[in-house]
This record gives structure tokens, C-alpha cells and sequence, in this order.
């Protein structure tokens, strides 16, 4: 068995909105002279550009674990004994 037929795999992303840095920090004014931005209130950056490599790496590390898993289970299953002939056809309760 597999985990995937080979077809492309399909899923919906969603984004919880980042905190806003609270932390005051060096900028430039309009007119170019020093400045301090400070957030007041909720001001979230936009994670738009980052978006992508996170999606890109979660599904990568998700697609992964589910290789190794399968990797394990046909990996043990040649550490376990043989199931002798007169078991093979009963049900565990």
C-alpha cells in the first residue's frame, strides 16, 4: 500500500492573523528625518509574502511523517513472528 496514487494533493489553508510587535522601532518619516514607529492598538503585518514557504513546508513535513510512518509499519512487520496456520482465520474479540 501507498500513501498517494500519484495524482496532485489538494488542501485549504488558513491563517490566524500574527500579534501586532509591540516593541517600538527605528524608521524614517515622509520627509526623511528619524522617526519611532510604535503600534497602538492592532496593527498585524501582512504575512502574504511568507505565506507560501510556510504552506509549502508544513505540507513537506506532513507528506514526510506520513512516509516514515508507512516505512515503519513495513519495517516491523518483518521483526514480528509468523502466524502459525491453525490462527490465521480467527477474529481477536
Amino acid at each position: 500500500g501507498g500513501i498517494s496514487n500519484g495524482q496532485s494533493i489538494y488542501f485549504r489553508v488558513a491563517f490566524k492573523p500574527p500579534a501586532t510587535i509591540s516593541q517600538d522601532q527605528q524608521t524614517a518619516t515622509y520627509d526623511g528625518s528619524d522617526g519611532v514607529l510604535a503600534a497602538r492598538g492592532r496593527h498585524d503585518p501582512c504575512v502574504v509574502p511568507r505565506a507560501v514557504p510556510i504552506v509549502e513546508t508544513m505540507a513537506a513535513i506532513v507528506i514526510m511523517d506520513a512516509v516514515l510512518q508507512q516505512n515503519a509499519r513495513s519495517a516491523t512487520r518483518s521483526l514480528l513472528a509468523p502466524v502459525p496456520a491453525h490462527l490465521k482465520g480467527i477474529k481477536p474479540v
